[in-house]
This record gives structure tokens, sequence and C-alpha cells, in this order.
């Protein structure tokens, strides 16, 4: 190991034995929980035809603004958010795994969901500064620049296909239950319950991620940048397939759950 990456690691050790960023990024799962919650209960709203809103975080954050004390919250959540980008990151500066393949697999998903998170507190931050950000007009606009560029459906392709097995994984995480390795299971019943909100909750977010995924890929083999959408479009194009309201409405339930799982690992987390 070189200086560099040796003190990179120990600047690491240290922001996680720090008990302030812990709680912070304890916080942090607790706000994820939070915003899966309202994402989840939009869907089903969609889904019995009583919604207008946005299912995605955007919308999610929409609807924190408009709450009592909803700047105070949206800062919270910027702040939560940041905290837990920032533990990922010195999650995959530690990682020690022995095996080379299995380290660096492990810092790119750690990067990821740190990039992931980052992502979300920016856009809470965008709200909570006064400017709108609406997460499927960004899509389809990346879409069209990307079109416009020599092989930007090369491209295109590659992030549908990217955010499709990000999908995938969030699926084989749940039926696998591998979330679990990062909880300190408390055992009997609550355990069995995290253990089933958590498959329940990985399976239904990876179902909206995969099709989020293929509507990214529908646009650049259509050339259509309108084709490619966030969260909100996956989730309103499952009510467009047969018995898409059933499957809607189990899918919007299954993000309640992974918001409820989040409450949960909030508190049991291995950190």
């Amino acid at each position: 190991m070189t200086s560099a990456s040796a003190s990179a690691s120990a600047a690491a050790d240290k922001a996680q034995d720090s008990t302030a960023f812990r709680v912070a990024a304890r916080i942090g799962y607790v706000v994820l929980g939070l915003l899966h919650l309202l994402i989840g209960v939009i869907a089903i709203s969609i889904a019995t035809g009583s919604g207008g809103d946005t299912a995605d975080q955007s919308g999610a954050l929409g609807q924190v603004a408009k709450a009592p004390a909803g700047m105070l919250l949206l800062w919270v959540i910027v702040i939560g958010l940041a905290a837990l980008a920032v533990w990922q990151i010195a999650e995959a500066v530690a990682e020690r795994d022995p095996d080379t393949k299995k380290r660096w697999a492990h810092r790119a998903k750690d990067v990821g969901t740190a990039v992931a998170y980052a992502a979300i507190a920016v856009t809470a931050f965008t709200v909570v500064s006064g400017g709108s950000s609406d997460s499927g007009e960004q899509s389809r606009t990346m879409s069209a620049q990307l079109m416009a560029t020599p092989a930007g459906v090369v491209v295109l392709v590659v992030i549908g296909l990217a955010v499709a097995v990000i999908g995938v994984a969030f699926i084989v995480r749940g039926i696998t239950k591998a979330f679990m390795k990062n909880i300190s299971s408390p055992g009997g019943t609550a355990g069995r319950g995290i253990r089933t909100f958590g498959m329940v909750g990985y399976i239904a977010k990876g179902i909206a991620i995969g099709v989020a995924g293929i509507l990214f890929l529908v646009a650049a083999f259509a050339h259509d940048p309108n084709a490619a959408g966030g969260l909100d479009a996956a989730l309103r194009s499952l009510a467009g397939l047969p018995f898409g309201q059933i499957v809607l409405w189990l899918v919007g339930a299954g993000l309640v759950v992974y918001g409820l799982f989040c409450f949960a690992r909030a508190r049991y987390a291995r950190m």
C-alpha cells in the first residue's frame, strides 16, 4: 500500500470512528426511508387514479416542502444524505477484502451508492434554495443532448443497460437477503421482520429501477428522447401493462416497505 492510499485509509477510519458522523449517517437512512415512503404512497395514488404528483425523489421532496417546517426538514435531508454519501466513500476507501476483485467490486458499489445519495442531496438543496428539480425532465433533456452528439445513442444504450443492471442487482440482493450482511440483526420476530421488509423492498425498488433502465433503451433505439424518464416515468409505464394498476400498486406498496426497512436500517446498520 502506498503512503497516499495508507493516509486515505487512515482518514476514512478516523471518519468512521466519529460518533457525530455515524449519527448523521443514521439520520441519512431515516431520510431515505421517508423519501421512499412518500414515493411509494404517490405510486399507490397513481395506481388508484387519484395521484397527480411526481413519483420520484423530486416529487417526494416537493411533498416535504409543503409540510409544516418543510424547509427545515429539507435541510435535514440535505445534511443526512450528504453524510451518508461521505460514509459510503469512506467505506470504499477503507475496504480491505483480501480478494482484489471483490475489493474493487465492493468499492464500485459503495461509490455508486454514494453518487446516488449525493444526487438526492443536491436535488433537495435545489428545492430548499427555491429552484425546481424535475428528474424526468432532466432525463429527457440529457437524452436529447446525447442523441445530438456522435455516438450519443451508444452512450444512452450504455446508461440504460447500467441502470437496468442496477435494478437486477437490487432484485438479486433482495432475493438472496445479501443486505443482511450490513445489518446487526436483533434476532427473533424483529429480525425476521427486517429480513422480510428488506426482501420485499429491495425487489420492488429493483423492478422500478429496472423499468427506468428499459425506458432509456427504448429512447435510444426509437431515437425518441421523450421516451426516457426517471423513476416517475418508470412507475407510470407499469400502469400501462396488463393488470398494470395492480402491478403498480404492489410496487408502490413495496417501496413503502423499503422505506420502513430504511428506518430499521438506521437503527441496526453496522457502522
